[in-house]
């Protein structure tokens, strides 16, 4: 048991009466039967808490692993499949499934239940937009098969759910939800919406996903990763201004030879001095100007080329004779911007120096988290990791770090940013020097909510809500009173005696 009571946001006071490990459907529904609390967790990833038991039954989706063969455009995978497993059995058959959040290691009903979106969602949007269907074991052990299309939301804002179990009468909160694409934030509620998307995002607390019918797609050609120093945000901002919309202009005209970016990650200054503290540039052996204020990891798509013909186009790119391809309009959009000579690309096959790019961007958050662990055991036991996960429309973006660089410099915090750019979602987090820290961070964090949703963002874009105090009043905040009494409607139709995964979402 000892494995299954703490989760990735190492929230305090996990306990368990008991693991279950079901194997099929109908083991859920018998767990589920019985009546008793029960949290169902898969790779324990979360960040929020929402993984932690709290004196329930832990059920693991562990032995839910079958993956099945793929027709057509989908796919079926049990709840405890890790996406690193169901990316590797869709290889076989040149496919893959593209919205995949950075952690390769959570399962697929975990990225299911929270919404889990990543780097790419810039591209392919978040998992809500990819799931075909589900299966779902309700309080009671009722299951529902569901297929995307077949159960809409009619004029009276109610779904009706007829099963052994009896009637249940489900009112969609009336709220309206940011319109961003990153939202982890409480129950899907829209006109006309789809009963998928109801468990999509609802964090296991209206039911147990089993399995999931995922839409995937053929397997990209060539991807390309390229590590950008620029000298400050605003230059850095131009840049990704550009990418973004040459990309989209891209995508609607079919161009071949069109920039293709599926997603750009963003590395603040500090982000920059923990890398090197660590030594995190000699391991991964790269460099950057000591002038530059950030990096960017820019994923490119490219036609498939060997290595060879990428070298020769990018050695060409500036010359009046370069052919016109992707590749060669990418280097000249860099070298438009200043930034080509100091940028380092993985080209497509070379998947050692595509790692070593990608393990800068990861070593950001593993530095930070260690600092945080070594506060919490040198100074004070009460320290924990204190961070933002919001997301603006990328045209509010600068004014939102203009929000975080303000509320946090106010407040003498120290504080390294990094995320998806691209979105427009970064995570600032705290780096604790003193309890008081935390406690003046999470203050802060609740004031950026608030501007957030100003700004027509989402004030929680991708991990969820789970336990985490502050996400929860964060969920409040952004909803209303009124809002959180419609999600808990919702809940008492599904689970009246709350039982499915008591204390996330809700206090």
């Amino acid at each position: 048991m000892a494995a299954h009571l703490e989760d990735a946001a190492h929230y305090p006071g996990g306990h368990a009466d008991a693991v279950a490990r079901p194997r099929t459907e109908r083991d859920v529904a018998d767990v589920l039967a019985a009546g008793v609390p029960v949290l169902a967790v898969g790779a324990q990833s979360s960040l929020t808490g929402g993984a932690t038991p709290a004196g329930s039954i832990v059920l693991s989706t562990v032995r839910l692993s079958e993956v099945g063969t793929p027709i057509d455009d989908r796919n079926r995978a049990g709840a405890g499949v890790p996406l690193a497993t169901l990316q590797g059995s869709l290889a076989v058959h040149g496919l893959e499934f593209p919205p995949v959040p950075t952690y390769l290691g959570a399962t697929v009903g975990g990225v299911v239940a929270t919404n889990a979106a990543g780097a790419a969602t810039f591209k392919y949007g978040t998992t809500r937009d990819w799931v075909a269907g589900l299966t779902v074991v309700l309080a009671g052990g009722d299951v529902l098969d569901l297929l995307r299309g077949e159960h809409l939301l009619d004029g009276g804002g109610v779904f009706v759910i007829e099963g052994p179990a009896g009637r249940r009468e489900v009112p969609v909160p009336t709220y309206r939800m940011p319109d961003v694409t990153k939202r982890s934030a409480g129950y899907h509620a829209a006109p006309g919406m789809d009963l998928v998307d109801l468990f999509i995002g609802a964090e296991g607390t209206l039911g147990v996903i089993t399995s999931a019918l995922l839409q995937v797609t053929a397997a990209r050609a060539g991807l390309c990763y390229a590590l950008v120093p620029v000298d400050d945000e605003p230059h850095a901002m131009a840049l990704v201004g550009d990418l973004r919309t040459i990309s989209q202009q891209s995508w609607a005209s079919g161009d071949p030879a069109g920039i293709d970016v599926a997603a750009i990650e963003h590395m603040d200054r500090r982000s920059l001095e923990i890398l090197r503290e660590d030594g995190a540039d000699r391991k991964y052996e790269v460099s950057w100007p000591d002038q530059a204020g950030l990096l960017l990891l820019v994923q490119l798509e490219l036609p498939l080329l060997s290595q060879a013909e990428a070298y020769d186009q990018i050695s060409s790119a500036l010359d009046e004779d370069a052919p016109d391809t992707a590749l060669v309009r990418f280097c000249r959009l860099l070298d438009r911007h200043g930034v080509l000579d100091d940028s380092e690309l993985a080209l497509p096959g070379d998947r050692k120096r595509a790692d070593q790019l990608l393990g800068v961007r990861e070593a950001v958050p593993a530095g930070v988290n260690a600092r945080v662990g070594r506060a919490r055991r040198d100074i004070d036991p009460r320290i924990a990791k204190t961070a933002a996960d919001m997301v603006v429309p990328f045209d509010r973006f600068a004014e939102m770090m203009t929000i975080y660089r303000d509320g946090f410099a106010r407040r003498g915090l120290d504080v390294a940013t990094w995320g998806h750019v691209s979105d427009g979602n970064v995570h600032p987090n705290v780096l604790p020097r003193s309890y008081e820290d935390v406690e003046q961070g999470r203050a802060a964090i609740l004031e950026f909510g608030v501007e957030v949703a100003r700004l027509g963002g989402c004030p929680l874009a991708e991990h969820g809500v789970g336990r985490h105090p502050v996400k929860q009043a964060l969920l409040r905040q952004l909803y209303g009173d009124e809002g959180i009494a419609q999600m808990r409607r919702v809940k008492q139709a599904l689970d009246p005696q709350d039982v499915l995964a008591p204390g996330v979402l809700f206090p």
